[in-house]
């Protein structure tokens, strides 16, 4: 059974049971969401890929509810160098995905080999998201990333 958090406005959330078919239903709840905001295809796509590829990381390695999180944002402007301020672009669009579980370790990138059924899960996030990361919560951890928004 998936507990719907909350799906109003810029923002929605979801719990889903450590179960195979949350995977799926992770895929059906991101792309639906997205779909009802009106992003890009493309954004949405790469969205609803990352999104299962953590799902399926929480649902191998920790045995409790696994949270999935979407919003649109403002990124933060970040100065690089001795750029004053003012020379800095004016805040992106971005979507912040997120993917809790309650296992307290953050996940390892590994490289995997070409025979290898697994491993590319976080290698798909670092080389598709714009920024990505984990923290550590109450009650276990979350992996986060966000995709630039067009416009």
């Amino acid at each position: 059974m998936i507990g719907v958090i909350d799906t109003e406005g810029d923002c929605a959330e979801w719990a889903f049971p450590a179960e195979p078919g949350s995977v799926r239903s992770a895929r059906h709840a991101v792309r639906g969401t997205l779909g009802s905001w009106g992003l890009d295809a493309a954004v949405g796509d790469l969205a609803v890929l990352l999104v299962s590829e953590l799902v399926t990381n929480s649902l191998r390695y920790a045995s409790g509810p696994i949270g999935v999180r979407l919003a649109q944002a403002q990124a933060q402007a970040q100065a690089h160098g001795d750029a004053p301020l003012a020379d800095v672009a004016p805040p992106a669009s971005v979507l912040l995905v997120e993917v809790s579980d309650p296992l307290p370790d953050p996940p390892t990138e590994r490289s995997a080999g070409p025979d290898d059924e697994g491993g590319r899960g976080l290698q798909l996030v670092a080389c598709s998201a714009r920024r990505w990361g984990t923290r550590r919560g109450k009650s276990g951890k979350t992996v986060w990333f966000e995709l630039a928004l067009p416009g």
